[in-house]
């Protein structure tokens, strides 16, 4: 008997990038969606690298997932519209379950997807490359999606780093700025060359405890 979606057990450890039209740093980390972001809205591009992952017997570790993410006014207020790109590299049974993931059908870390997104515009395989050149990270996902951020220095040429929040994403948000932040994707058009980005480790589980 197939166990149903949201008692699939899984797990996701790597790394997260995201870039948004916020003019400086997101407020949302500190706030966890209470203030609204600078702009009054949220336009955002986000890469998964999946360094170790799993969902169900199904090993996901390897893959990458572009999102594209589209939030009306303040983030804890739901009526998100989101997107994914799925790393084509993944069969079908990974396919499937990065969907579930990141639909929040899944329910664990992710679950709040379920609740805040009110639209699902949809997911399509595609070439999903995540590099790491020196301290810069870069999504590729052909031309609908092409990023790139870097952290933001602080004392000593050090990363600044928000620690011990208790954001969804990770406690350990590292400040970082879009050198190239493209969009062009479900409709959307967007550039963000020169605004707010993060990166965080992740460690992601599901559906136990959450």
């Amino acid at each position: 008997m197939e166990t149903p979606v949201g008692q699939v057990p899984w797990a996701i450890k790597g790394e997260l990038i995201l870039n948004c039209n916020c003019t400086v740093f997101c407020p949302c980390v500190i706030s966890l969606g209470k203030h609204a972001p600078t702009e009054g809205y949220c336009q955002a591009w986000s890469g998964i690298r999946i360094d170790e992952g799993f969902y169900g017997d199904e090993d996901i570790s390897g893959l990458n997932v572009g999102l594209v993410l589209e939030i009306p006014g303040l983030m804890a207020r739901g009526n998100w519209k989101a997107a994914a790109y799925i790393d084509e590299r993944a069969n079908e049974a990974a396919y499937d379950g990065l969907i579930n993931i990141f639909t929040g059908k899944a329910r664990g870390t992710t679950g709040l997807f379920g609740v805040l997104v009110s639209e699902f515009l949809g997911a399509e395989r595609a070439p999903v490359t995540f590099e790491t050149e020196g301290n810069a990270r870069r999504l590729m996902v052909g031309k609908k999606i092409q990023g790139e951020i870097v952290p933001v220095p602080g004392k000593n040429g050090a990363d600044q780093v928000v620690t011990n929040t208790d954001y969804w994403m990770g406690p350990d948000i590292t400040v970082a700025t879009a050198t190239k932040g493209r969009v062009r994707a479900f409709g959307r058009v967007w550039d963000f060359d020169g605004r707010s980005a993060e990166i965080c480790q992740i460690d992601w589980v599901g559906p136990q405890g959450k």
